[in-house]
């Protein structure tokens, strides 16, 4: 029994200098906390997404406490109102952006993309692109398989079923990015909203020839280049065998789609529909003037 009494006695005499020299250890490591990251943090969305490029809210929170400024800092779910609050919180000022959306650069739907291959392995666009090029002659389209869907927290994307290609809700889509990191083909690009969501951009990223590009898909670019000569603004560039419109640089004229002899180009959420034959007389009218100098 005494021996009993002394083993307890020891170990709680034991437990208490461990006790002690821990609290001792923690008090003289213990690293003090800027309380302002628990209050950026609170005006945070809390999506957690990744979309600002850091681990969460609390890691980007961390690092705005930490920086000089907010230049290199935007939460795109939170958008301008987020990033205001988190200025005056820190005594920064910061630059209001404008709204971006999540754009589907491929216009290889099933009636403009035959099936050359039967793919009946798991449903993973990832694995897919891992194994081959795809299902159809086009090596740079979508693979239809949804991992954009699946990465989406907001429920922006689904899969249009007729075309075989992702639909972006944009009333949805927070801009985080997520979807353009989980496409393996790299045809989701974030891109500025635009003046009441008007936007006009290159609905492709084939960097095959012409012929080869036209032969996989019919609304392929096929890098004529006769949009970037019809552009006035200089904000079409060829690249690769395929165009890219600059949002910065575009004026929204809708020209180039007028002239793309494809359809690669989309002109979206305009009011009226776009009246080609207007559009190329405009272009002819000014031609021809400028010829007449």
């Amino acid at each position: 029994m005494k021996a009993l009494i002394l083993t307890v006695a020891i170990i709680t005499c034991l437990g208490l200098v461990l006790a002690v020299v821990l609290y001792l250890v923690a008090k003289k490591f213990r690293v003090e906390e800027d309380p302002r990251i628990d209050e950026v943090e609170k005006v945070m969305p809390g999506a957690n997404c990744g979309g600002c490029g850091y681990a969460g809210c609390r890691a980007f929170a961390e690092s705005a406490v930490k920086a000089d400024n907010l230049d290199s800092h935007f939460c795109p779910v939170g958008g301008n109102d987020v990033m205001a609050k988190v200025a005056g919180i820190l005594g920064f000022e910061v630059k209001a952006k404008a709204p971006a959306v999540a754009v589907v650069r491929c216009n290889g739907t099933c009636a403009n993309r035959p099936r050359v291959n039967e793919y009946d392995g798991i449903a993973s666009c990832k694995v897919k692109a891992s194994l081959y090029s795809g299902d159809t002659a086009c090596a740079f389209g979508c693979l239809g398989c949804g991992d954009c869907v699946a990465a989406c927290q907001f429920g922006a994307l689904s899969m249009d079923p007729e075309t075989g290609l992702p639909v972006v809700d944009e009333e949805k889509c927070t801009a985080c990015g997520a979807c353009a990191k989980a496409c393996p083909k790299a045809i989701i690009e974030l891109r500025p909203k635009g003046p009441r969501g008007m936007r006009v951009y290159v609905s492709c990223v084939n960097k095959d020839k012409g012929p080869a590009a036209k032969k996989a898909c019919a609304a392929a670019c096929i890098g004529c280049g006769i949009c970037a000569r019809t552009c006035t603004h200089e904000a079409i560039v060829l690249e690769n065998n395929v165009a890219y419109i600059d949002p910065a640089k575009c004026k929204l004229c809708r020209e180039c789609e007028a002239m793309c002899p494809t359809g690669a180009i989309h002109g979206i959420n305009f009011l009226k529909p776009l009246d080609k034959e207007a559009v190329k007389a405009r272009i002819q009218a000014r031609k021809e003037k400028k010829e007449e100098k």
